[in-house]
This record gives C-alpha cells, sequence and structure tokens, in this order.
C-alpha cells in the first residue's frame, strides 16, 4: 500500500511540474504568426511588404532590455512596425520598460502606434507623458488620423483609431452594455474612406468588426482580447476583457463581408495575470497581389 501511494505521489508530483513548466513556457515564449492577405487594390510595388504588429505588451520584459523579444522582432526585419495599444499598463508608475524597448524598435524600423484602453485610463499628466516619450523616439501615434505610406509612386493608407471608452460594452455595466458603435460613430472620428487606395486600419478593440468593414477598410489590426486568456483546446478562447465568454473574434485572421480581420493575441499578461495555453504573439502580416 505504502509503495502504491509513493507512486502517486510520484506521478502527481511529475504533472504538476509538467503543468507548471507548460504555463511558464506559454507565458515567456514568443510565438510568431504568419499571414499573407492578397487583394487585386494592394499596388505592385506593395507586394511583399511586410507589417509586424505587436499589441498588449502591458509592460512585460522579455528577457534583460526585452533583448529576446527584439531579437525577434530584428529576425523577422518588417518594413514597419505596428502597435496597437495596450503596451503599458494603467496602473505603471513609470514607462522605462516600454520606452526602453521602443527606442530599440524605432533605431531600425518605422513605427506606428495606437492607444488601447489602458492608455486611454492613464491621467492626463501620464498620458502626456507617454505619447512625448514616444514621439522623442520617433515613433508615429495615429491619434484618430491617416498617413499615407509610400513606395515609388505608389502608395497605401494606414488609419489609426481610437474610440470612447464606453463602447468597449462591459457587459457587468449597466450604462455600456447596450451602446453600439456603427459606420455613423467611425465617419465622424475619421470622416470617408479614401477608396482610391488599398485601407489598413489600427484599432485596439476587434468588437466592432462589422462596423470597420461596413466603412469598407480593407485589412483591419486589433489585439484587446488577448486570445481569449486561457484557450480551450479545440473550442478556442474562454474570457475577453469585457467578461465576454467566448468571444466572436479572440485570435486569427477572419473574413468579414469581404474584408479581413487579424487580431493579435497579444504579448502580456494584462489583468488576468496568466495565460494558459495561450502563448504571446507576434503578427507578421505579407501583403500580396
Amino acid at each position: 500500500m505504502k509503495i502504491k501511494r509513493k507512486k502517486i505521489l510520484i506521478v502527481v508530483l511529475l504533472l504538476i511540474i509538467i503543468a507548471a513548466v507548460r504555463v511558464y513556457y506559454g507565458n515567456n515564449f514568443i510565438e510568431v504568426s504568419q499571414y499573407t492577405v492578397s487583394s487585386n487594390e494592394i499596388p505592385t510595388s506593395f507586394k511583399g511588404f511586410k507589417i509586424l504588429q505587436l499589441s498588449d505588451l502591458h509592460s512585460k520584459s522579455f528577457g534583460d532590455n526585452n533583448n529576446r523579444l527584439v531579437k525577434k522582432i530584428i529576425s523577422e526585419n518588417p518594413d514597419i512596425v505596428v502597435m496597437t495599444g495596450d503596451m503599458v499598463n494603467a496602473k505603471d508608475t513609470d514607462f522605462e520598460v516600454f520606452i526602453s524597448f521602443a527606442e530599440q524598435i524605432s533605431k531600425r524600423f518605422d513605427v506606428y502606434y495606437i492607444v488601447g484602453n489602458h492608455e486611454q485610463n492613464l491621467n492626463d499628466n501620464k498620458k502626456k507623458i507617454l505619447i512625448g516619450k514616444l514621439n522623442e523616439v520617433g515613433i508615429k501615434v495615429l491619434d484618430n488620423e491617416k498617413v499615407a505610406i509610400s513606395r515609388g509612386q505608389d502608395s497605401i493608407n494606414l488609419y489609426g483609431l481610437w474610440f470612447n471608452l464606453r463602447y468597449y460594452k462591459d457587459l457587468s455595466n449597466e450604462y455600456t452594455k447596450d451602446v453600439f458603435f456603427g459606420t455613423d460613430q467611425i465617419q465622424t472620428i475619421l470622416g470617408s474612406l479614401d477608396t482610391d487606395a488599398y485601407n489598413i486600419l489600427l484599432t485596439h478593440n476587434p468588437l466592432y468588426a462589422d462596423t470597420y468593414s461596413d466603412w469598407g477598410v480593407d485589412l483591419t489590426l486589433s489585439g484587446h482580447i488577448h486570445g481569449g486568456m486561457i484557450r480551450i483546446p479545440f473550442v478556442g478562447g474562454l474570457l475577453s476583457p469585457e467578461r465576454e465568454f467566448f468571444p466572436k473574434y479572440d485570435r486569427g485572421e477572419y473574413q468579414i463581408n469581404g474584408k479581413t480581420l487579424i487580431v493579435n493575441r497579444g504579448l502580456g499578461n494584462g489583468d488576468f495575470g496568466i495565460r494558459v495555453f495561450n502563448q504571446p504573439e507576434i503578427s507578421v502580416i505579407m501583403l500580396s497581389n
């Protein structure tokens, strides 16, 4: 009997060790997800144009001075880097971890940044400091605006969108659960879409994917959902930050009315504190025609 109990304890201990190793690996080793997006609207000169997307870092550091994350990005050699929000935490006392990382990346690549809900929740002084530091290191913060990216005589448009936090639809909050962000709202913020060019939208929250496609944008890059935080094999992400179980757009590529949405799983852990079966992720999007 004692031998049997000892064997059971050894098995349980081994299972605990395996689970701990798996959780550690799944929270600290970065996966690179590759996508190819094709469209007749993409100019020939942009064939092979590589966009690297980072999202939801939440001031996490992968190695000393984020060296493992920096090496991953450099090895991909993108044409541009986009950061789709929540790269810091609303409760951060300073932003040194992220700014140090951002400075390293901006020295090598053109970087475009949009705010997420954590940046929006910063007080005015902290937000001003963060945006000021990003501008200092040469990162372009898109504040509900459009920029054109050129190659030779051709160009594509990059839009950056943020919207009021009430549209994040916290299902536990009576004030927000019934609001909707529609085409009228996005039109008011960004104006009419430039239909003469290929258009990419950076916006933190993928919740309104139908609105983005109805507005007409060709490719939307989002984050926010953290892959559902806990991923259930063969089922998907368990929970969104809005406390919605099994969110519709939790990670990966979606086709919506002929338009493309890519949702990045993020790099950091956010308020939830841990990832389960849900590795930190970099998205690499290759344009084709």
